[in-house]
């Protein structure tokens, strides 16, 4: 019988590692703009996010936002948003990442409570989607599908 990552790895899909925090959530490291984070991976979370006070930390550009987030725990949250970020999660790259950014402070506070580590953002169901992604829940990987044409992006020096 063939593996499951063997198949994935033929279709080119990316093998990204996992790891269970105590809260249960999936943990992964991603680089946004060049600059590395920890964000936790939420299917139910309809857009990426990242926290408002790492705007610069992240080389964000960021408008106003007529969306209002809501989360476990929040609702009617002001947002921002910021788009054509590139995307990094493994060998996984994306050129046209668009992020919402909000107050993650009720995130990181619950996750303190339960002496987790602090998380710079959300990875949601729209790079899932992107991803075509698959969820190995025993083995703790991720997979992402390969994007083949993307937009060059160009960087930017301040």
């Amino acid at each position: 019988m063939t593996s499951l990552k063997k198949v994935l790895r033929k279709k080119k899909y990316v093998r990204i590692k996992l790891k269970k925090m105590k809260t249960n959530h999936l943990e992964l490291s991603a680089k946004i703009n060049g600059v590395k984070g920890t964000f936790i991976l939420d299917t139910g979370a309809s857009n990426s996010c990242v926290g408002l006070d790492l705007i610069e930390y992240f080389k964000l550009i960021s408008e106003e936002s007529e969306v209002k987030a809501a989360g476990a725990g929040a609702t009617d949250m002001e947002t921002l948003k910021s788009e054509n970020n590139r995307l990094k999660i493994g060998d996984w790259k994306l050129n046209t990442c668009n992020l919402v950014l909000f107050d993650l402070l009720h995130v990181n506070t619950a996750l303190e409570q339960h002496k987790a580590g602090k998380v710079h953002g959300i990875i949601g169901a729209d790079v899932l989607e992107q991803g075509k992604a698959f969820i190995d829940y025993k083995e703790k990987v991720l997979y992402l599908k390969k994007i083949k044409k993307q937009k060059k992006f160009k960087d930017i020096y301040f």
